[in-house]
This record gives C-alpha cells, sequence and structure tokens, in this order.
C-alpha cells in the first residue's frame, strides 16, 4: 500500500532516521482511517529494512519490494516485528481491548537478541485500546525502553491516553486528507470501483480512507440520505426512522450499525454549518444530543433498533418545530 499525503510527518520521521537518533516511541494522533497504522507499518519496515541491509535509497518511507525485510513484512514473519491490535475471543468476537498479556507478551521479543539487525519495532493499532492494566505495562517499557526497539503508537483520541504515556512520545500530527490525496488513495483503495463512483465518496468521507472505504462496503451512502431525508423533512408519521430502525438492528447489520453511529454526528454538523437561524440552532442541539448518544450507545449496549430510533427522533427534531415525534 501507499501512503498518500502527511509530508511533514514522513519527513519528521526522516529526519530522524537519517541523523541517527531516532526516538524510541512515536504517538501517531489523528482521525482514523487517515493513514496512520500505515505509517508505523512502512515506517518500521523502513528502519528494519535499513538496519539489516542493503540499506534503502529511496525517499520518504518506501522499501523496494524485492528487499528481504519487504518480503518478511509481506508475509507477516520478520522477528524482529510485532504488532499488538484486538483479538478475538473464544467466541470469535472482536475483543473490546488489547489484553495485559498481550503486552506482557512483547517481553518475549525483548528477552532476545534481535535476529537480522541490532533493531526491533513494535506497532501497536491502536493505543486508545489498551485495557487499563495493559496501558500501565506497556508505561513501564517506555519508561525503561529496550535498546534498539522503537514503538510506534497508534491514537485515534490522545486526550484520553495516561499523560505519562504521551509525556515519553514524540508526537506527530495526521489531519484528514485533502481531495487531491482522497483520489489517489480510493484509486489504490477501491480499483474496481469506478472513478465516479470514488468521486461521490470523498465528500461523504472527511479525509478518512478507511471511512471511505466503508461507506463503499456497508453501503453507508444510502444510510446517509435517509438520515439526511430526516433532517430535511422531518418524520411525522414514524415512518422514515422506523424503517431505518429495522434496517439496522440484528447481529448481521452490527457493523452498518457501527458505521451508522460514527458517520451521524459529522452529518448532523455539516447539516449546522449550512443552515442559519432557528434552523441553525435546532441542528446545534441536535449534534450535542446525536454526539452523546452515538458515544454512550456502544459502550453501555443500547439496543440498536431503539437507539437508531431515538437518533430518528432527534434528526427530525431539526426540521421544524413539532416534527420530533
Amino acid at each position: 500500500m501507499t501512503l498518500f499525503g502527511h509530508g511533514r510527518a514522513v519527513q519528521a520521521f526522516r529526519a530522524a532516521l537519517d541523523s541517527g537518533a531516532v526516538h524510541h516511541a512515536w504517538l501517531l494522533a489523528g482521525p482514523r482511517g487517515v493513514g496512520k497504522n500505515l505509517f508505523a507499518t512502512l515506517a518500521a519496515e523502513r528502519l528494519l529494512a535499513d538496519a539489516a541491509g542493503p540499506r534503502v535509497s529511496l525517499p520518504g518511507l518506501e522499501t523496494p519490494p524485492d528487499h528481504p525485510v519487504a518480503h518478511l513484512f509481506e508475509a507477516a514473519s520478520h522477528p524482529d516485528f510485532r504488532r499488538l491490535e484486538r483479538t478475538e475471543n473464544e467466541k470469535g468476537d472482536l475483543r473490546r481491548n488489547i489484553t495485559i498479556a498481550q503486552v506482557r507478551k512483547l517481553g518475549e521479543l525483548f528477552a532476545l537478541q534481535p535476529a537480522l539487525s541490532d533493531w526491533r519495532a513494535v506497532v501497536i493499532d491502536s493505543v486508545d485500546e489498551l485495557e487499563g492494566g495493559a496501558a500501565n505495562a506497556l508505561l513501564k517499557m517506555l519508561e525503561e525502553p529496550p535498546g534498539r526497539s522503537i514503538f510506534f503508537l497508534v491514537s485515534h483520541a490522545p486526550g484520553r491516553l495516561l499523560p505519562t504515556i504521551r509525556s515519553r512520545c514524540r508526537l506527530l500530527t495526521f489531519a484528514p486528507l485533502d481531495d487531491d490525496a482522497m483520489t489517489s488513495a480510493l484509486a489504490e483503495a477501491l480499483p474496481e470501483a469506478g472513478a465516479a463512483e470514488r468521486a461521490t465518496l470523498i465528500p461523504l468521507a472527511g479525509g478518512s480512507v478507511g471511512r471511505a472505504v466503508s461507506i463503499a462496503e456497508l453501503d453507508l451512502a444510502s444510510l446517509r440520505g435517509e438520515a439526511e431525508a430526516i433532517l430535511l423533512e422531518g418524520d411525522p408519521a414514524n415512518e422514515r426512522r422506523s424503517k431505518l430502525a429495522r434496517s439496522l438492528s440484528g447481529k448481521a447489520a452490527a457493523p452498518r450499525y457501527a458505521a451508522y453511529l460514527e458517520l451521524l454526528p459529522g452529518l448532523v454538523a455539516e447539516h449546522a454549518r449550512r443552515s442559519e437561524g432557528t434552523t441553525r440552532e435546532r441542528s446545534l442541539a441536535a449534534y450535542a444530543q446525536v454526539r452523546e448518544l452515538t458515544s454512550f450507545a456502544p459502550r453501555h449496549s443500547l439496543d440498536p433498533q431503539a437507539t437508531v430510533f431515538q437518533l430518528g427522533t432527534i434528526l427530525a427534531s431539526v426540521a421544524a418545530e413539532g416534527q420530533g415525534g
């Protein structure tokens, strides 16, 4: 995969790499889906490739595909690299957090001498998802980092991290991609889609390739359209919000439900920016309510059908006084 945009972050890491003074921990902070995990992977691969040799002469973070280290990364088998992310439980469901056992298992990597060079690299995607004990275990590693080791901590909400973790990292910030970068990134991420289809995704995705891909895969454009119709026209007979609630209930609809919760605050915020007068006031009030409910519902496992209906009621309140249902 190619990293599009984020030239300042690339330049900052390359400057450290070229100087030989690479900080042991890098906090990659920014919205979801803009390329932080890809940056971390490419940076780790490039560092390990340069350390093992032959040294790479390409600009940016690229490693030639025929480099021995590139082959190992492609096969997910580099002995000096680890990636921590949420794993599945015994029922096949994704765990809510990265566990302390996963962090402690990194001790096995650091207990041995590096296999291919004198460097080891770890990517944690995302550090926001560490359970409490895991965060403390990571902090101990960052406080007394193993020699010639580098950590890339992907974060979508760095303000929620332990201040002691943040203070031990060098911060790189990642902004949403501009339209040109999104066009190039989606051409690679969604080659089977036509240029016109990809173009329709860009204004919906908010500069996030990950969100654009989700929109395409989960048909979120239709969900957005239904929510927008309630925002603009209301739902006096409860038909629209009831239909939407039914379509997002049940286990099979869980991915679309989760994505809907993620896209809705941005939709209402966008509507507020375009509105004036009392409509703008109602939009801003609805945005606060939507943001609170979409954050609260997954954390407390609220019923999806009831949640979507309630969100529809909030949306309908924006269209006109008395249409909230």
